[in-house]
């Protein structure tokens, strides 16, 4: 685990490592990158380069953390890639059911396997579920989101590469939208943000601007017309 960059979590915890490109969005993967990075620095949890591995000693970690934390589970990797036997994210999401202090926010490209597989979970209050949607393409992943029992679901529109005119925001309880960052970051077009900042407010859904991105994501900031737009789910936990 570490403390986070991420502007909507506090910290990343890694039970699994690794992945594959699926979608138009994982081009320029920043996990495959920083995994690079870890392996020329002789880090041994990335020993297998970007090969995806399930991190038994990792288990143990949230309950050792005292004070609530919001934790971003899996950065560098997709917990319901197909390479990660259910058994494994069965204990998972029992280490997040057990730690309610935290709150957990996983990410899936997976939505499909998320739908497959949603039942046979324990979802706790605490345990936020979303998925990425980079363009209209693969925006089915929404309605396999929509059907999960999570109290908190939630999208992440970044890299947006496209527009995403009349989302279907049922049961969505936030949206963060950001732009791609990095050497060959593609443009995201002011339009398609505030359509969406639009769609969110329509619809009462929680709106986080994370970033425009571009080579220099810290040059082009997080404003969207002057204002900054950090809000977050205010659904009423039950357990």
């Amino acid at each position: 685990m570490s403390q986070s960059s991420i502007e909507w979590t506090e910290m990343t915890w890694n039970p699994t490592t690794g992945c594959t490109k699926i979608s138009a969005g994982c081009k320029h993967c920043y996990a495959e990158t920083m995994t690079k990075r870890l392996v020329a620095m002789g880090v041994p949890k990335y020993a297998a380069g970007f090969k995806v591995a399930t991190h038994e000693e990792e288990l143990t970690r949230p309950y050792a953390w005292k004070a609530p934390r919001t934790v971003f589970v899996n950065s560098m990797s997709d917990l319901f890639h197909p390479d990660v036997p259910l058994p494994f994210i069965q204990r998972v999401f029992e280490v997040m059911n057990d730690c309610s202090r935290h709150t957990f926010q996983v990410l899936t490209k997976r939505g499909n396997r998320l739908a497959q597989d949603s039942h046979a979970l324990q979802w706790s209050a605490n345990v936020w579920m979303g998925v990425s949607v980079e363009n209209q393409k693969v925006a089915d992943r929404i309605d396999c989101l929509r059907h999960t029992p999570a109290q908190v679901r939630f999208l992440s529109l970044e890299p947006l590469l496209g527009p995403l005119p009349n989302l279907n925001l049922e049961g969505i309880h936030w949206v963060i939208v950001g732009g791609e960052s990095g050497p060959g970051a593609r443009p995201m077009k002011e339009a398609w943000v505030l359509d969406i900042q639009q769609q969110c407010a329509q619809a009462g859904v929680a709106f986080f601007f994370k970033q425009w991105g571009g080579p220099n994501k810290k040059a082009t900031g997080r404003l969207l017309q002057g204002q900054l737009y950090d809000e977050m789910p205010t659904v009423t936990m039950v357990s």
